[in-house]
């Protein structure tokens, strides 16, 4: 039987505006989870876009345009968004493509079937920037408890899921795996509206047109309703059950933490009503922020990404947003933090390893890897690979690239210590054969392990050391069971990180 795939998603993302620096991050940390999947086994990566709902319909009214015009007029920028920070996903899907649209009508018929949707009335309070309902008791200052934006009041006929049927068995089930929602802060907090009771939920609306049509009814269904299936439409429920069951349940869903309570809450609940188990792990992270403020289109703090990308380079920026904080914790961003991340971790440690290692090898053995000898060092890191593989499975990125830093420092370290310069002029040229092969082979090691996080510039680094036009991204075993060959002509090129100086930025 075939090894079910590692599924990861991230949420689909609003469409309502630009994206930002903090879709960026959620996108970068699947791709580095699907990445390293893909290195033992089969993988498959999820993203899109949700495209439904008022807001959407509000912004392309604003902008002289029908909502689907001003959607396909705006994905191809969140596509090139992903391109430039090369993520590999496997399907982009769209809420507004016929797949979605008719799983969507599949399971609410589904429910409609097992009476657990039926039609009531719904009066209370709703956030248009949001979509979201809130119950008097939630508002903050009268005032939407997320964005801080005016609800309005809403009274309307619609079709509710019966939310409340699940409450006994949400609460069960979350006590029951205390690790399937994470962090601990995110869990608790679910529990705790859980523990409050759950009421029924309204998944559809009536004054507005610009969503998927209830089948056989008037009105289209909540936007929330609709985005949370793409999960299971992309692979093919009710379509495809080969395929959906080689993915589903997903290993991981990736949400940010406002968003928490449909994918813990609500998401489990529908899986439940149509006879599907819930994902293996929802992990709701953390914000990125900007003087203590969550960055956002509607706060006005959003960062351009692809300014950051040009001036930064997309892979300093993977590398400092998994780096900089341990995953699940809200961190703040400046361009002083990155550039310090930059110029000292990538140039001064790990960039300035490859440079030396490339340039001694230039000059004392015209740019050929001598044969092996003795190898101390990587001999210390043989759990290395599976340290980390471990690590960023159980989403620690900052643990795994600590892990990696340290054979890069002692690396380093060795070559203070050992002085090969000092080999080459006693003539030791056996000692100095062997060094300069342990350094080739961690720099090697190094471009397999950090490939996940950095893919452009390890398969640059992997090109530098002579390997070939190979790809990295093969089984970490069979990679490290390879190494590199004596003869191989390493190219000594630029360096890897070059310097940033935020002078006059």
């Amino acid at each position: 039987m075939q090894q079910r795939a590692y599924y990861v998603t991230t949420p689909i993302y609003y469409i309502s505006g630009n994206p930002h620096i903090g879709h960026v991050y959620t996108t970068v940390v699947a791709d580095v989870l699907a990445r390293t999947a893909r290195t033992a086994g089969p993988a498959f990566f999820l993203t899109g876009t949700d495209e439904h709902g008022q807001k959407v319909a509000n912004a392309a009214t604003a902008a002289g345009k029908l909502p689907q015009e001003w959607c396909d007029d705006l994905v191809p920028r969140w596509q090139s968004l992903f391109a430039a920070y090369h993520v590999a996903y496997d399907d982009f899907i769209r809420t507004t493509q016929p797949r979605h649209e008719r799983v969507v009508q599949r399971v609410f018929e589904t429910l409609r079937e097992r009476g657990d949707v039926y039609l009531g009335t719904y009066e209370g309070w709703y956030c248009v920037f949001d979509e979201t309902f809130w119950l008097e008791s939630k508002l903050a200052g009268g005032k939407c408890p997320t964005c801080g934006r005016e609800v309005q009041w809403i009274s309307e006929d619609d079709w509710f899921f019966a939310l409340s049927k699940y409450g006994p068995r949400l609460l069960e089930y979350f006590r029951a795996h205390p690790d399937w929602v994470r962090p601990k802060s995110v869990y608790n907090e679910m529990m705790a509206l859980l523990e409050e009771g759950v009421e029924d939920f309204s998944i559809s609306r009536t004054n507005f047109d610009w969503g998927i049509p209830i089948p056989g009814g008037s009105g289209v269904i909540y936007v929330w309703f609709d985005a949370l299936l793409n999960y299971i439409s992309a692979i093919g429920w009710s379509v495809d059950d080969d395929r959906f069951h080689a993915y589903w349940p997903a290993a991981v869903q990736l949400v940010g933490k406002e968003i928490a309570r449909f994918h813990t809450i609500i998401w489990p609940a529908v899986l439940w009503a149509i006879g599907e188990a819930p994902p293996e792990l929802v992990f709701a992270h953390g914000w990125i922020t900007v003087e203590g403020q969550k960055i956002g289109k509607s706060l006005g703090n959003a960062v351009d990404p692809f300014a950051l990308a040009d001036r930064f380079g997309a892979d300093s920026l993977r590398y400092f947003l998994l780096r900089e904080a341990p995953f699940g914790s809200d961190f703040s961003y400046s361009e002083e933090k990155i550039a310090q991340r930059h110029n000292n971790d990538l140039g001064n440690d790990l960039g300035n390893l490859a440079h030396r290692t490339l340039s001694m090898l230039q000059r004392y053995r015209e740019g050929v890897v001598p044969a092996p000898g003795a190898t101390p060092v990587l001999a210390r890191f043989a759990e290395l690979p599976q340290h980390m593989r471990t690590a960023i499975f159980d989403l620690r990125f900052r643990d795994a690239l600590e892990s990696a830093w340290d054979l890069v420092t002692t690396l380093n370290r060795a070559v203070e210590e050992r002085k090969p310069w000092a080999l080459h002029k006693e003539e030791r040229g056996a000692e100095l054969d062997a060094f300069l092969y342990e350094l080739c082979e961690g720099l090697r090691r190094l471009a397999i392990l950090l490939h996940p996080f950095m893919p452009e510039r390890m398969q640059e680094l992997w090109r530098r050391l002579g390997i070939g036009e190979t790809r990295i991204d093969d089984a970490w075993e069979s990679a490290f069971a390879r190494p590199l060959a004596p003869g191989t002509h390493t190219i000594l090129g630029d360096p890897l990180f070059p310097r940033l100086d935020l002078v006059g930025k």
